[in-house]
């Protein structure tokens, strides 16, 4: 069973004991206020006061357990909608915000926006490790760039397909740094609705819905 699902199901159960539990006491409670009204000393009446408080007390965490019963609700209710959101994404290509892209056919792709002037770009490509097995710069400037890299390392050797990442290094000559946002274009292949919140599955592995930029057209 995913352990979103045990999650889910221990939640679930706690809140029905937490409702099972607080009706319990709130009868137990009615039944002594009732035997206390019946057996009090008409020469020393109880004090009314304090029950009216313990009832106010009882009826507000009931109103909290019926909130967020309703909360719980509108969260599957959304679940279900980014799931059906998703499901509709299979077989299209999209851009994702991410520096992780597959080598795969002797490919790797990526694209990267310089958010300002930069006067230096250094490019580098990291493996699973985080150890750099490529590196190369680009020319200085502004604006979108699309980089491709065909898999060949800084030895000279031909990398292992698999996942890699883009490291983006752009400066100003003062130094300063560059604002930079690296993304992937790929074909959404799966869905997995095992996560609390439904995940796209391409080549580099699963992606959140918050990280998809664009759904191209087919």
């Amino acid at each position: 069973m995913p352990v979103s699902s045990v999650t889910d199901t221990t939640a679930q159960s706690a809140g029905q004991a937490a409702r099972a539990t607080l009706t319990d006491n709130y009868e137990t409670f009615l039944v002594l206020l009732t035997a206390q009204l019946q057996n009090q000393d008409p020469l020393s009446p109880l004090d009314s006061n304090q029950f009216t408080q313990q009832l106010v007390q009882y009826s507000q965490v009931e109103q909290q357990i019926r909130t967020n019963d309703q909360l719980e609700s509108l969260i599957g209710q959304s679940r279900a909608a980014s799931a059906g959101a998703a499901l509709g994404y299979l077989g299209r290509e999209a851009v994702i915000d991410s520096d992780l892209s597959a080598l795969s056919n002797g490919a790797a792709r990526w694209t990267y926006e310089l958010g300002d002037y930069a006067d230096a770009v250094d490019l580098e490509v990291r493996d699973a490790n985080g150890r750099t097995v490529f590196s190369t710069t680009a020319a200085p400037g502004t604006g979108e760039r699309a980089f491709s890299w065909d898999g060949r390392t800084a030895a000279g050797q031909t990398a292992a397909d698999g996942v890699y990442q883009l490291v983006v290094k752009a400066t100003k000559t003062s130094g300063a740094e560059v604002d930079t946002a690296i993304r992937v274009r790929e074909t959404i292949n799966g869905v997995d609705l095992a996560a609390a919140e439904p995940k796209v599955l391409t080549i580099a592995g699963a992606r959140d819905l918050s990280a998809l930029r664009a759904i191209l057209d087919d």
